[in-house]
């Protein structure tokens, strides 16, 4: 959620900040997760196919329309500029795919017609391989596997080192929503 009310779609998995941003909600039964927090998502299915690879870039589009805030950060030598939220990683995970080959042309194909909002960044089919969307080339790679979920993991966790830690996120913008709903 954002501070100004606004729900994703319910996600499958979140990697999320605990230590510097951990306000976390609970809400009908429902974790609620501030969206400035958020790292990474996934949508987990059991099989790749065209309907649920477009149904995880409708999640993961839902998540970064939200709006997140940064705020300034005090420290001993004065006050940083606040820190420009970095892009969260979307992402689908699944055991199988009933594409043949499992990562070839139809498979991007849709990873290539969504290159906006969208856009999924990395996936794993665990008993086929993993793909992820290389930025400086602006390609898709689409990697084999037999250890997929391995290969995968690394991958993912190499792109949350490049991200280093969430901002501050304004405190207050949620104080005011929460205030505004009462």
């Amino acid at each position: 959620m954002d501070s100004k009310g606004i729900f994703s779609e319910q996600i499958d998995a979140v990697v999320f900040d605990r230590q510097y941003s951990p306000l976390v909600f609970h809400h009908m039964e429902q974790t609620i997760i501030p969206a400035e927090s958020v790292y990474a998502i996934f949508e987990a299915k059991q099989t790749l196919d065209l309907e649920n690879v477009k149904y995880a870039q409708d999640k993961v589009k839902s998540v970064r329309s939200l709006y997140r805030t940064s705020l300034s950060v005090p420290h001993v030598g004065g006050v940083s500029k606040p820190k420009a939220p970095a892009p969260i990683i979307g992402g689908i995970l699944t055991l199988e795919s009933e594409w043949k080959p499992a990562l070839g042309d139809s498979l991007l194909r849709q990873l290539e017609a969504e290159k906006n909002e969208s856009l999924l960044d990395i996936g794993c089919v665990a008993s086929h391989g993993y793909f992820y969307h290389d930025k400086e080339s602006d390609q898709f790679n689409l990697l084999p596997e037999t250890k997929a979920a391995t290969a995968f993991l690394f991958k993912l966790i190499s792109e949350l080192q490049m991200k280093a830690t969430v901002p501050m996120l304004d405190i207050q913008a949620y104080g005011k929503w929460l205030h505004d709903e009462g």
